[in-house]
C-alpha cells in the first residue's frame, strides 16, 4: 500500500513497483542489524528447565536477558544446554541482577555470542509455530552487524535484484544500525501514552552516514527511512536540532518514544509493515501520517485482507 500524505490517497501495488514511487537522489536509510541466535537453554542445579532470550550485552560476557523459568533469582548459577531438552555443553551462567517481567542481567562464563552461536537458536515472533527451514528468511538481505533479538522486518522485503535496481536509477543508500529489543513490541498498557516508558535500545549512525544525510537535505532530496528502527535512529541523531541544522554521527543507547505530536526532523518518507493495536511501532507512524489518514488505510488493508504482522505487506509513506 502507497500512502500519500499531501493528498490523502490510497494506492496499491507490489513491493517490486516501489522503483515508481522513488526519484533519483532519494536517500534510503535501512537498518543493518542482524538477529542473533538469542534463544539459549539451561538448567538449575534442581533439573529444573530455563529459557533464555539474550537482549543486549553490558560485556561481552554480562547480558540483559528475559528469562522463562520458576525461582531464577539472584545468585542462581544455571547450566547450558545444546537445546531444549539437550545437554550440558560445559557453559554455565549466573543470575547477577534480578528485574521485573522476567528481566534479568546474566554473567556467563564465556562470551556468551559465541555460545549463543553454537547452541541457541532464532527467536521468531510467537505467531510463528513452525520453525524456519531456513532461519536466513528472518534476515534482511543486508543484515551485517549482529545484535537483535528481532528483525527489523520492513527490511524482509527486498532482494539483491530490486537493490539493484534502485541503485542503477540513482537512489542513493546508507546503513544504521539499531538492535531490536523485545521492549520495542511489548503492548502500551498505560491509560495515557505519555506514562509509557520504552528501555533503551543501542544504535549507531555511523559518520558516512549522517554525511549522506546531511547532503540529502542539504540539496533537497528526500530522506527515506526502511522502518520504524531506522526513523528511531534517525531522529534520535536529530533531536533538539534545528530542522535544517547537519545531522551528526551518533553511537549510544536510545529510549526514543515517537507517538502523535512528535515533531520529525529528519524523515520525510518511511516503508514500514502493518503493526498491532496498542504498540509503539503503530504509534510512530501514526505519528508520521496522521491517526486519521492511518486509521483510514488500516481499514482498507483490514478490507483487502492485507497481511499484517512480521512477514506481512509492507506499506509506503510518502
Amino acid at each position: 500500500m502507497v500512502v500519500e500524505r499531501a493528498t490523502g490517497r490510497l494506492l496499491h501495488h507490489h513491493f517490486r513497483d516501489l522503483p515508481q514511487f522513488l526519484h533519483p537522489g532519494d536517500l534510503l536509510i535501512y537498518n543493518e542489524s542482524r538477529v542473533i541466535p538469542a534463544r539459549l537453554f539451561a538448567r538449575k542445579a534442581s533439573g529444573g528447565r530455563v529459557e533464555i532470550l539474550l537482549l543486549h550485552p553490558r560485556t561481552p560476557e554480562v547480558w540483559a536477558a528475559l528469562v522463562r523459568g520458576r525461582g531464577v533469582r539472584s545468585g542462581t548459577r544455571l547450566e547450558v544446554l545444546s537445546g531444549p531438552q539437550g545437554v550440558p555443553v560445559g557453559a554455565t551462567v549466573q543470575v547477577a541482577e534480578e528485574g521485573e517481567r522476567g528481566w534479568r542481567l546474566l554473567a556467563f562464563d564465556r562470551p556468551a555470542l559465541p555460545l549463543a552461536t553454537s547452541v541457541g537458536q532464532i527467536p521468531l515472533p510467537p505467531y510463528i509455530h513452525i520453525p524456519l527451514q531456513d532461519p536466513e528468511r528472518y534476515q534482511t538481505v543486508y543484515a551485517r552487524t549482529p545484535g537483535s533479538a528481532a528483525a527489523p522486518t520492513a527490511g524482509l522485503h527486498f532482494t539483491p535484484d530490486l537493490l539493484a535496481r534502485l541503485d542503477e536509477m540513482g537512489v542513493e543508500r546508507a546503513s544504521v544500525t539499531l538492535h531490536i529489543g523485545l521492549d520495542t513490541f511489548r503492548p502500551v498498557q498505560e491509560e495515557w501514552v505519555e506514562d509509557h516508558t520504552i528501555h533503551t535500545e543501542y544504535c549507531t549512525l555511523p559518520p558516512v552516514t549522517a554525511q549522506a544525510v546531511s547532503r540529502a537535505r542539504k540539496e533537497g532530496r528526500r530522506v527515506i527511512a526502511v522502518g520504524t528502527t531506522a526513523v528511531r535512529v534517525l531522529e534520535t541523531a536529530g533531536k533538539g536540532s534545528e530542522p535544517e541544522a547537519e545531522v551528526l554521527p551518533f553511537e549510544g543507547p536510545t529510549d526514543l518514544f515517537i507517538y502523535p505530536g512528535f515533531a520529525f526532523r529528519v524523515v520525510e518518507a518511511m516503508i514500514t509493515n502493518f503493526h498491532l493495536p496498542r504498540s509503539t511501532l503503530l504509534m510512530l507512524v501514526a505519528a508520521f501520517c496522521g491517526k486519521e489518514l492511518l486509521d483510514r488505510a488500516y481499514a482498507e488493508a483490514i478490507r483487502l485482507e492485507y497481511r499484517f504482522y512480521s512477514f506481512g505487506d509492507a506499506m509506503l509513506i510518502i
